[in-house]
């Protein structure tokens, strides 16, 4: 059965939901036969990295709003992680344009290696403060996880990759999405946000009946925690 998830690695909720729906698929039993396809959904395609750009001065003049409320925000996320099992340590984090990131992600794809990109990279923006726009930061976060430096380099200039997120997001537009993350279960439950993994296993368990009969359209039948085009996090 297919679970399709769109996702940014500069969405902080997008960890959070990543490492939910992991703590549901432990509890199972037909784990193994869950086929997991990351998407790419880039928040804001036109941002200019700025990696000696504080964290929170930046999100206070994208928002509008006073450096204090912007670090509030924050914390709202930091507890969310925590909850979750991440530390998240925005204090470090870089302001980068994920794009590149997302090439590493579709080339990761064809080598069965997305998620442990996503992991990689979702760390690497949240934890260890990495710039994920640095050409040279990629190549060492993708040998992390088992791509080679030379298809590293050369997905920077591929056609192939960069359609590949633009078809992504094309989809997703198609679907409606507009805030990430966001999960398809077999092509027919929608399930928008860092949902507790209690919601998760429910859904699992629900889509996973109906698999054999093959239904297919799309109802969004719950909304958490996400992060939307519009830069808001809650």
């Amino acid at each position: 059965m297919k679970v399709d998830i769109w996702s940014d690695i500069r969405c902080p909720f997008c960890y959070v939901g990543k490492k939910k729906f992991e703590k549901a698929l432990e509890q199972f039993p037909d784990s193994e036969k869950i086929e997991i396809t990351w998407h790419s959904f880039q928040l804001d395609p036109n941002l200019v990295t700025q990696p000696e750009t504080n964290p929170y001065d930046y999100f206070s003049k994208a928002k509008g709003i006073p450096v204090a409320r912007a670090k509030a925000m924050h914390e709202h996320a930091k507890n969310a992680g925590k909850e979750a099992g991440i530390d998240f340590n925005f204090d470090e984090s870089k302001v980068a344009n994920s794009f590149k990131g997302h090439l590493l992600i579709q080339l990761a794809k064809k080598k069965n290696l997305a998620n442990e990109m996503e992991e990689a990279l979702f760390e690497a923006q949240f934890i260890s403060g990495k710039n994920i726009d640095d050409e040279a930061t990629l190549v060492e976060i993708g040998k992390s996880v088992g791509l080679a430096a030379e298809d590293i380099s050369n997905a920077y200039n591929s056609d192939e990759l960069a359609n590949a997120v633009a078809q992504d997001g094309l989809m997703a537009r198609q679907l409606g999405i507009n805030a990430v993350p966001f999960f398809v279960f077999n092509d027919k439950y929608g399930v928008s946000g860092a949902q507790q993994p209690e919601h998760f296993l429910e859904v699992l368990n629900a889509s996973w009946k109906e698999f054999a009969a093959g239904d297919k359209g799309l109802q969004i039948i719950s909304q958490g925690e996400s992060c939307d085009t519009e830069g808001n996090c809650d």
